[in-house]
């Protein structure tokens, strides 16, 4: 029970911003996954918090080139066993559970489990899991609680999601235990609704400029 640390640094080294996405509508889900990958952010969330979730997974998967789509809010190992077969590429998770980390341990498809208390983070450490999602970001103390972080669990390195922002994504990056962060902004719901694939495109080329 370990964590693939090579292939979840790939997803989280892709670009500096995963973008966290609600899709109702599986039929959106390949244009707007085009415009994400042409903006520079391959790397890509769709939450199962939609009953269409694993079907727009699926066809990003299957049809949009150089996207690495992974599958957001996996909470136990009948969703873990859904997302593999629908083709998720990564799986991501608000927390951490003994019996979820079992199922990723049965699965080629790595996770990315959450944590937001230095116990938490240790027991995470403990189970060889040193990539964690840090959720919710700014409610659990954001900055300030990865800066406290850093030196006694320097192994452990984020994606702090929840909260995150253009105005305040720069200074996550800048933290040296912040590998990117998860942000919804890049196309929120109404966005995908509204197929304004150009917006959406021009806010991931943004994104994608970001230093860390």
């Amino acid at each position: 029970m370990t964590q693939d640390t090579q292939r979840i640094d790939t997803v989280m080294t892709a670009s500096p911003v995963i973008p966290v996405l609600v899709v109702e509508d599986p039929a959106k889900a390949v244009p707007m996954a085009r415009a994400l990958v042409r903006g520079g952010l391959p790397a890509i969330e769709i939450t199962l918090r939609t009953e269409t979730a694993l079907e727009a997974i699926r066809a990003v998967a299957a049809e949009v080139a150089g996207a690495i789509v992974g599958a957001g809010t996996v909470l136990d190992a009948r969703q873990y066993d859904a997302v593999a077969k629908a083709g998720a590429r990564f799986a991501v998770a608000p927390g951490a559970t003994e019996a979820l980390l079992s199922a990723a341990a049965g699965h080629d498809v790595p996770l990315l489990p959450g944590a937001a208390t230095p116990s938490e983070v240790m027991r995470l450490l403990e189970a060889g899991y040193s990539r964690l999602k840090l959720f919710p970001a700014e409610a659990v103390g954001g900055l300030a609680l990865l800066k406290a972080l850093a030196s006694p669990l320097p192994a452990a390195r984020f994606c702090p999601t929840g909260g995150i922002t253009p105005a305040n994504a720069p200074a996550y990056l800048a933290l040296s235990n912040v590998a990117c962060v998860g942000g919804s902004w890049i196309a929120p719901a109404a966005a995908i609704s509204a197929g304004d694939w150009d917006g959406i495109e021009q806010r991931a080329r943004q994104a994608a400029a970001l230093d860390r």
